[in-house]
């Protein structure tokens, strides 16, 4: 056997290895990046949902507002100190909200 081959028969042994190991790398790479990917998905799914139940917070305070609002309008109503502390504290919960809402933005954007 001469240095030639000697040298291309060690060339071809230490390249099996690596191209093995190559491929590893690569099929644990396109796992991960499509775990990331699920992930990143499920991410939206719950700032969606965040963003929803948050209208659904906003949409239920003003509806409880105008029924108050309504109600007390009615002369034969008879409302009492409930029903205007109640709209009082509901009216306080939704600027309180919404400041929050205002600042966690800034905070994102800065």
């Amino acid at each position: 056997m001469d240095l030639a081959s000697l040298v291309v028969t060690i060339v071809v042994a230490m390249s099996i290895p690596s191209g093995i190991t190559g491929f590893c790398f690569w099929r644990i790479q396109k796992k991960i990046e499509k775990r990331d990917k699920i992930l990143e998905e499920k991410e939206k799914q719950k700032e969606e949902n965040e963003l929803l139940l948050i209208k659904l917070a906003g949409a239920s305070l003003s509806l409880g507002e105008a029924t108050a609002a309504a109600v007390q309008r009615i002369p034969d109503a008879n409302c009492n100190g409930d029903m205007h502390a109640a709209l009082e504290y509901a009216r306080k919960i939704k600027h309180e909200h919404k400041d929050a809402l205002f600042e966690t933005a800034v905070h994102s954007l800065i």
